[in-house]
C-alpha cells in the first residue's frame, strides 16, 4: 500500500496550478487535501478521487475501479481510480479533482 516519493511529487506537480494542496500520509498511503477536505487518496501509486452519484458513472464509464486499500479486498466505494490519461493532463486532472472537492464540500455542509 506504499506511495513512492517520486509519484507523490508528480501528483502534486500536476495539481500545482490549482492551489494549496497538502498531503497527510496514513496507513502507507496518502490523502490529498484542499481547504482541509480530503478529495483524493493515493495507494500503490494510484490516484483515487472522491465520488458520489453526481460523478461515479463517469469513472465507471472509463473503467475506473474502487479503492481497495487492504489485503482483505474490502472496497471503499466512495473513491475511484482515475485513468492515466487524466492524470497526465494537468488541466483535466484539476477538473476531476474540483468535482471531488465539491462533493466533500457538499457533504461537509450536511453535517
Amino acid at each position: 500500500m506504499a506511495v513512492s516519493k517520486d509519484f507523490l511529487q508528480y501528483v502534486l506537480d500536476q495539481l500545482w496550478g490549482w492551489g494549496n494542496v497538502h498531503i497527510n500520509r496514513m496507513f502507507g498511503g496518502a490523502a490529498l487535501y484542499q481547504e482541509d477536505l480530503a478529495f483524493a487518496m493515493i495507494v500503490n501509486d494510484i490516484v483515487y478521487l472522491k465520488v458520489d452519484d453526481t460523478n461515479k458513472d463517469k469513472f465507471i464509464a472509463v473503467g475506473s475501479t474502487p479503492l481497495k486499500p487492504f489485503k482483505n479486498n474490502a472496497t471503499v466505494l466512495s473513491f475511484y481510480s482515475i485513468p492515466p490519461d487524466v492524470l497526465e493532463d494537468a488541466d483535466e486532472f484539476i477538473e476531476w479533482a474540483e468535482e471531488s472537492l465539491a462533493i466533500q464540500k457538499k457533504r461537509n455542509r450536511q453535517y
